[in-house]
């Protein structure tokens, strides 16, 4: 989903409404896939818990009530859930969301069903830490080597290489492609209608090398 921009919009409506001085947007981009705690220690290091609360509550509000900003999917992602879905793929969400604002958008996207679990940074240390991930795969019974962990931030290879789980990254999102590839992720690819072929074209190659 491409919610950046209503991210942007988010963070800064709520540091405005505290008169705040607004961090550049590519600092706010750089912390997209973090949780709120870890995002606002890195816009402003030092803040106290009132300072804190005060923007956790303001970005909520706006992100679950006031922004006309919306979020999209990428072009063609129901398509290729539902594609993945269909060969029986275990498809699991972990993102620096609240549940409140995970809930809302896939509800706003009627994606919910298509996904077998989901976890989001308050219910477990935030990305690059690699709880969700381990949660997720206990959850679903499935052993790191079995996973593939697919981001658009380096937080997300960092938790991926944290939980022992191969990654894949995609160069469309928040992250460019370069800070993507120092972590060594399996691919890059540059739309998430490659997926499909992606992964069967890895799966030959697994099947083959078995043999």
């Amino acid at each position: 989903m491409d919610s950046e921009a209503r991210i942007l919009d988010c963070v800064k409506a709520a540091v405005t409404d505290l008169r705040l001085p607004l961090p550049p947007d590519e600092a706010i981009s750089d912390i997209i896939g973090l949780g709120l705690r870890e995002a606002i220690d890195r816009l402003f290091p030092g803040a106290d818990e009132e300072l804190y609360q005060g923007i956790v509550d303001g970005y909520r509000r706006h992100f679950l009530e006031g922004s006309r900003v919306p979020s999209r999917l990428f072009a063609g992602s129901r398509e290729v859930i539902e594609t993945l879905a269909a060969r029986q793929y275990l498809l699991a969400v972990a993102t620096g969301k609240g549940r409140m604002g995970l809930d809302a958008v896939l509800e706003s996207t009627e994606t919910a069903a298509l996904f077998h679990a989901t976890r989001c940074a308050d219910e477990a240390f935030s990305k690059p830490h690699p709880a969700m991930l381990e949660q997720l795969l206990e959850e679903l019974g499935v052993s790191p080597g079995e996973a593939l962990m697919i981001g658009d931030t380096e937080y997300d290879m960092q938790m991926a290489a944290n939980a022992g789980v191969a990654a894949l990254a995609v160069s469309y999102g928040v992250h460019p492609p370069e800070r993507l590839l120092r972590h060594a992720p399996l691919g890059c690819l540059n739309d998430i209608r490659e997926l499909p072929g992606w992964l069967d074209q890895a799966l030959n190659v697994s099947q083959n090398e078995a043999v």
